[in-house]
């Protein structure tokens, strides 16, 4: 039996001989690679927080003292060692273990999480209710460099240096880098710098140095300022410092007598503490760590040689959207792009290597992307904003307050629209419409293939206001593109399928991702003896009035397809318009029906099984549309057998 099999919970650990604690990380690095490889996830973090893991479950007593970590990025190894080796193997598949932090899947993964930044600010609100409660525990914070250039973590600490509560922050830098000697000697410094008898003495000699006369309170000064001085030299502590924390490190975070070591001292020190520790993004696989940012989210890939093991034919919405803004820059110098800590997922890395000098990545902070793009189109620049849609969730303000109230001519490409897959609720972009539609100025969009898409960017170009374009993850649909984007008419939809017929016994009136599901779908009702017409409504703001009048025309029933939450989306848009025209006396005279996401958090799984799963598939959307022809649905939108939701939570031995 490996040591890993004998870790059913964190107490186990301490029954493994120090000695054989770099054999548990092998091992654990083993077993990642193996079920990363096998189905994807978020790799090179993780492999280097092997060690760090181990020492924080070693020395604190969790899930009684509470442990955060930031996003999940890194938190592989903190699930592999409470209790969910056995179904480590489900990893981000539908009904298995999610890729991130879940409450709801374990009492040790104490704050959800799958954005960055978050972590400092959930271990303060846990010290507080600590305090509040009057509880003896310990709050450990985990959170990365990367995350780091959120200002949400400075905003916390900020706080936690003023409250002055006992909290522990572990800053796990994987990018920089640390020589031998500069990390042996300050290993050694700081494992002193922690430690009871320096620390005793430091206070001993701090309250009798007061009591001198005169001049004890200057010499206090002067050896606190020599203190300084020296760390200084060494360690770039000042800055969490002036903020109110004591700083210690950096420590070579793959060291874990050192880390063991530390913890052991710093849990004994009272007040704020920051720890850092420096690891190595993919250690023990040395593709990753010769190329840590093309192994921090893989796909399945071939352990040998690091290569996907799937790869499509049909380019990407990514690709295409990068390609196509390429196109554009090359003729108009006002195109700039701006992405937040995202060039590779958003496809930017592509137009930075085109046009570096007009390429932005401002890091983990959507909400200055958004006002420094603001900035940029109030000076004549044509800023294209790439960050996923849950992502701009974060930026919400800055839209309405940067960007909309003043009018400016900003282009949010918002991709991973809909339905993400494996990344699972913290990642679905199901909510952009109904938090971008209400905002007045603003022009949405949805492509229903990638040739449209370019045509779309072509669009917001010529606008001179904020527009908004959503678009799937994943493959696009692999149509011939036109050799040169065009201008779209603002708020104009177009009838696909049907245009010949007379009149239909329904009309699908889809967006974006969900048209060519609903094309197919007509096909198969046209074969069940159901004739349907497909309309590409194109915006999702402002809605094409007369499309609608001119479907209503066609015939008495509609369906609105969306890959997005049916609170506050498309089909409800669709709906509010109808009862105003209701209200005007001109309402064509047909019912309406939504299909679309339930009001549920939906997740993690195959887009394509959570589609089917929710109906929003050709098959699903013949069920619902034969059910509606048929009068046999009295709902306004499809009510799945499964919710798709998770509320699992594992069970941990003793």
């Amino acid at each position: 039996m490996s040591r890993l099999d004998q870790i059913e919970h964190p107490k186990d650990l301490n029954k493994v001989p120090k000695e054989e604690l770099p054999q548990l990380a092998e091992e654990i690095r083993a077993v990642i690679l193996k079920t990363v490889s096998t189905l994807g996830g978020h790799l090179g973090a993780s492999l280097g927080a092997v060690e760090l893991a181990i020492a924080l479950h070693r020395c604190f007593d969790t899930p009684h003292d509470r442990l955060v970590w930031d996003t999940g990025h890194q938190a592989y190894p903190h699930k592999l060692l409470t209790g969910r080796q056995k179904i480590f193997s489900t990893l981000r598949q539908y009904g298995g273990m999610s890729g991130f932090l879940s409450r709801a899947e374990s009492e040790f993964d104490t704050f959800g999480a799958g954005h960055a930044g978050t972590s400092i600010s959930a271990a303060l609100g846990m010290v507080e209710a600590r305090e509040q409660k009057g509880e003896k525990h310990h709050v450990v914070a985990v959170i990365g460099d990367g995350s780091m250039t959120a200002g949400m973590a400075y905003e916390a600490l900020n706080h936690a240096g003023a409250l002055k509560r006992n909290l522990i922050v572990v800053l796990n830098d994987n990018e920089m880098s640390i020589s031998k000697n500069v990390g042996a000697f300050s290993s050694y410094l700081n494992r002193i710098l922690t430690g009871k008898l320096y620390t005793r003495v430091k206070s001993e000699t701090a309250t009798l140095l007061k009591t001198i006369p005169k001049i004890g309170h200057p010499m206090l000064k002067a050896a606190r300022r020599a203190e300084e001085s020296v760390k200084g030299l060494i360690v770039p502590g000042l800055f969490f410092e002036e903020l109110g924390f004591r700083y210690f490190g950096p420590f070579d975070g793959h060291e874990i007598d050192h880390l063991l070591t530390i913890f052991e001292n710093v849990k004994e020190l009272k007040g704020p503490i920051l720890v850092h520790v420096v690891t190595k993004k993919g250690k023990g696989y040395p593709l990753a760590e010769a190329n840590p940012a093309g192994f921090h989210g893989k796909p399945s890939f071939h352990l040998e040689t690091g290569h996907a093991k799937k790869k499509s034919s049909a380019p990407s919405y990514t690709g295409s959207f990068a390609k196509s803004l390429i196109q554009l820059a090359t003729d108009d110098p006002r195109i700039v792009a701006i992405t937040a800590a995202m060039p590779d997922g958003t496809g930017l890395n592509q137009f930075a290597n085109t046009f570096p000098n007009r390429f932005y990545d401002v890091g983990i902070s959507e909400q200055h992307a958004v006002t420094m793009a603001a900035g940029m189109a109030a000076d004549g620049l044509r800023p294209f904003v790439a960050i996923y849609s849950t992502f701009l969730q974060r930026g919400f303000d800055q839209i309405v307050h940067d960007v909309a109230i003043q009018n400016l001519p900003v282009v949010f490409c918002l991709d991973r629209a809909g339905l993400v897959g494996e990344d699972g609720p913290t990642h679905n972009g199901t909510f952009d419409i109904a938090y971008l539609k209400g905002i007045p100025n603003l022009i949405l969009m949805a492509p229903k293939d990638e040739n449209e898409l370019q045509h779309m960017l072509a669009t917001a170009l010529h606008l001179d206001q904020p527009v908004a374009i959503r678009y799937p993850r994943g493959s696009a649909i692999g149509v011939p593109m036109d050799d040169r984007p065009k201008a779209l008419s603002i708020g104009k939809g177009e009838i696909l399928l049907g245009e010949s017929d007379k009149t239909w016994d329904v009309a699908i009136l889809a967006l974006g991702s969900m048209v060519y599901p609903a094309l197919e779908a007509a096909a198969q009702l046209k074969k069940n003896g159901i004739t349907a017409g497909v309309a590409n409504a194109r915006f999702a703001k402002p809605i094409d009035r007369d499309l609608l009048v001119a479907l209503g025309k066609r015939c008495e029933k509609i369906v609105t397809v969306e890959e997005h939450a049916l609170n506050g989306g498309f089909g409800e848009s669709v709906l509010a318009i109808l009862e105003e025209e209701k209200q005007a006396g001109t309402r064509p005279a047909f019912s309406l029906r939504r299909m679309g996401i339930p009001d549920h958090f939906i997740e993690h799984g195959p887009q394509n099984l959570l589609r089917e799963k929710l109906g929003l598939d050709p098959e699903g959307i013949v069920r619902f549309v034969s059910q509606f022809v048929e009068n046999q649905n009295d709902k306004t939108h499809y009510a799945p057998e499964d919710k798709v939701t998770s509320s699992r939570r594992v069970k941990v031995g003793r």
